[in-house]
């Protein structure tokens, strides 16, 4: 077994022990592994064993990599996405995980009339106010949701938060239990459910399990240390 079979199999062995110790079945959560500046080859391996969702944070990367690696594979772009990269993403991504603002919404709306799709999305929530960090805060969120409802291409599915970065996982809990609590608020407020969390990295994904996460996105954790990005914006 290669050293990333390995590592999956851990993680996916503590993502299941997380579950279990919520009260949830390990089938309630997704792992998105994170390719983003990894080869190809590594996620070849992955997909190997077993893998078949990645998430990578650059369209550029992504376009890249997917063609030459099995068609059978799931991508999610899981970092914010630019209005000239649109029509370029949407054919090629399974989801949109960082809807950040309703400016790069109306886009995505715009571009997927004209291709004829119907995108997967989630909304970023800035749940911290970091100004380092895209996202909608709660009180955007709440104020634009009749907006986002209203462009009628996007398929909102729900939330996704990175939330400051601190090595103890515990730190990231009470950010992960407000998004599951915002989800709920918006849910009753739009009168539609929101199934997806997308919430959890590779320091911190139990606490997010735990606190109601459909996916987490891990990538060191299993690829090992990230080299430098190969590849511009």
């Amino acid at each position: 077994m290669s050293s990333i079979a390995e590592r999956l199999e851990n993680i996916r062995e503590r993502i299941a022990a997380a579950a279990r110790h919520a009260g949830r079945a390990a089938g309630e959560v997704e792992l998105v592994a994170v390719s983003k500046t990894f080869p190809a080859e590594a996620v070849r391996e992955a997909a190997e064993a077993g893998q078949t969702l990645f998430g990578e944070n650059r369209v550029q990367e992504l376009l890249a990599k997917q063609p030459v690696l099995p068609p059978r594979l799931r991508w999610h772009l899981i970092g914010p996405l630019q209005s000239n990269k649109v029509r370029k993403v949407l054919p090629a991504a399974d989801m949109l995980e960082a809807v950040h603002s309703l400016e790069i919404a109306r886009d995505i709306q715009r571009v997927s009339e004209e291709l004829g799709l119907r995108p997967r999305v989630l909304l970023e929530i800035n749940v911290a106010a970091e100004s380092s960090k895209h996202g909608f805060s709660p009180d955007q969120a709440r104020a634009r949701l009749e907006e986002l409802y209203g462009l009628d291409r996007l398929q909102i599915e729900g939330l996704m938060c990175i939330p400051p970065y601190d090595p103890g996982p515990e730190k990231s809990r009470r950010h992960f239990a407000a998004l599951r609590a915002l989800r709920g608020e918006l849910e009753k407020a739009g009168g539609a459910p929101l199934p997806h969390l997308s919430m959890g990295m590779s320091h911190d994904f139990e606490a997010a399990v735990e606190e109601g996460a459909t996916l987490v996105r891990v990538g060191s954790a299993i690829f090992g240390s990230r080299p430098p990005a190969r590849m511009p914006l």
